[in-house]
């Protein structure tokens, strides 16, 4: 199931054109990669994304990443890996250990891609997005979307954000992607 523009103006009403079309096609791409492909992954995974980037306006957290300084459970082990491994992309990778993972398990990125060398090209829409895509799946996220219950919603929504933090946005945009989705 591909997404369209018009699907995704009216799941994220505050987005931009110019974001919609920044992203669209690596959002098609890659969902149908990672098997976000039926009408409830698709939903879960946008109302996901859409509450972590606002709508497509944020691929960096705001935070100065400060907070993660120190945290052995991210992989920051090193001065400075707060602020440099913050989070980053469509769903907000953390940590070096996390930046690591992704740099071991997306060899079939173009020659000298190191998100642990170079942590903003997780900035990039086309990081950005296969990033989330990647965690989403490395997860076992698509199944609990297939649940399609607010408990399953719940639990996405604790391994994603580590709580509930937007909770209440989160479930608004997965209602409108479900409704959007089956029209």
């Amino acid at each position: 199931m591909m997404i369209t523009n018009n699907q995704l103006k009216q799941i994220y009403p505050f987005s931009t054109e110019s974001n919609r079309q920044k992203y669209l096609p690596y959002l098609n791409e890659f969902m149908s990669l990672y098997n976000i492909h039926t009408k409830d992954r698709i939903a879960a995974f946008l109302a996901q994304i859409g509450h972590e980037s606002g709508q497509l306006f944020y691929n960096e957290e705001i935070a100065s990443g400060k907070a993660y300084e120190g945290r052995r459970d991210l992989g920051n082990t090193e001065k400075g890996d707060g602020m440099r491994f913050k989070g980053r992309g469509l769903i907000q990778i953390t940590g070096r250990a996390n930046y690591q993972k992704l740099t071991n398990e997306l060899r079939g990125l173009p020659m000298g891609v190191d998100f642990v060398e170079e942590p903003d090209l997780l900035k990039k829409p086309e990081y950005a997005t296969k990033s989330a895509c990647w965690w989403w799946h490395n997860r076992d996220l698509n199944e609990l979307a297939d649940e399609n219950t607010e408990v399953s919603f719940k639990r996405i929504t604790r391994i994603i954000n580590g709580g509930y933090n937007g909770y209440e946005d989160r479930y608004k945009i997965w209602q409108r992607a479900k409704q959007i989705l089956s029209i």
